[in-house]
């Protein structure tokens, strides 16, 4: 008996020591850690696309929106030739704002390769994203760019329920039932309107209108049409002026032929009602649609007092 607690005793020493030694004492040489858990929400991923025609080369920002402001930056990434970003944003929860500057894109009116101003930006407002969530297919276009001006100038800024009632809005104005998902027409490919919803159609011309009023304009460069209609939209009134009345410049930055000229009352409502029109009729409309099959959007633009709502 004694013999066999003497082996009993030995066997538990050696099996102390080897933990002992497993595990260390704080040692940093061959000390053994305990796996991390997964951590909640690590792996969350924003990708969509940017889109003034496909914009090839721009930088996408992702920042988390605190207090109704933009905040901290979560993450950025670079789009590719056909305007498509991904970005992992870990475990970020809340609205979020996505900021895109510089890179080039095919303007519609004209079919030549522009470049983004340094001083013009696009962006796009999230209402909420979930901690770990991958959220796919979030547009960047001069609409939701409208959206985030407005939600920006509405009291409180732009929490979740201003984001929410902006994008709604700014969709309800131009007919697009889902300014952050819909993935909008491109009138430069060949029959594009065929396999298009209206919503698709409604999307991609009225960006293409707006290509073409600053066309009439003669900017050197169309990405100034979208900071002006940011500007305008700020204030949830398209009338050419900002909510304190000040006149709105139309160049966002851009030199202009001819000289400067300010906003129009009418730019945001039968200006680009008409400037779609021509848009149509022009050879640069690829999309085998004609004007019956965006009347109702036409009608809606000439007839709006320039309420977004």
């Amino acid at each position: 008996m004694k013999k066999d607690s003497l082996q009993v005793a030995f066997c538990l020493i050696l099996l102390v020591a080897s933990l002992f030694m497993l595990f260390g004492c704080g040692g940093e040489s061959g000390s053994v850690t305990t796996p991390p858990v997964n951590i909640v929400g690590g792996n969350g991923m924003i990708s969509g696309t940017a889109v003034k025609g496909p914009i090839d080369g721009g930088m996408v920002t992702a920042y988390a929106i605190n207090n109704g402001a933009k905040s901290s930056q979560l993450a950025s990434a670079t789009t590719d030739l056909q305007g498509n970003f991904s970005m992992t944003i870990g475990d970020y929860s809340g609205p979020a704002m996505l900021l895109l500057s510089g890179g080039t894109y095919t303007d519609e009116a004209t079919g030549s390769m522009m470049t983004m101003a340094a001083t013009d930006t696009m962006s796009a407002v999230i209402p909420s994203i979930s901690a770990g969530v991958t959220m796919t297919g979030i547009q960047l276009t001069p609409i939701t760019s409208m959206a985030q001006t407005m939600a920006g100038n509405m009291s409180g800024g732009m929490t979740s329920i201003n984001i929410d009632a902006a994008n709604t809005a700014m969709g309800n104005y131009f007919k697009v039932s889902d300014i952050l998902h819909t993935q909008s027409m491109n009138p430069l490919v060949a029959g594009s309107g065929a396999g298009a919803t209206q919503d698709m159609r409604n999307y991609g011309m009225v960006m293409a209108a707006m290509t073409e009023y600053a066309k009439t304009l003669g900017m050197t460069a169309s990405s100034g049409i979208v900071t002006a209609m940011m500007n305008d939209a700020s204030d949830g009134v398209m009338s050419g002026m900002m909510g304190d009345g000040a006149p709105i410049a139309m160049g966002g930055g851009m030199s202009m032929m001819g000289g400067g000229k300010m906003m129009q009352a009418n730019t945001g409502t039968s200006g680009l009602a008409k400037s779609m029109t021509n848009f149509m009729n022009s050879g640069m409309n690829k999309s085998g649609l004609s004007i019956m099959d965006m009347q109702a959007l036409i009608n809606q633009l000439n007839s709006t007092s320039g309420k977004i709502q």
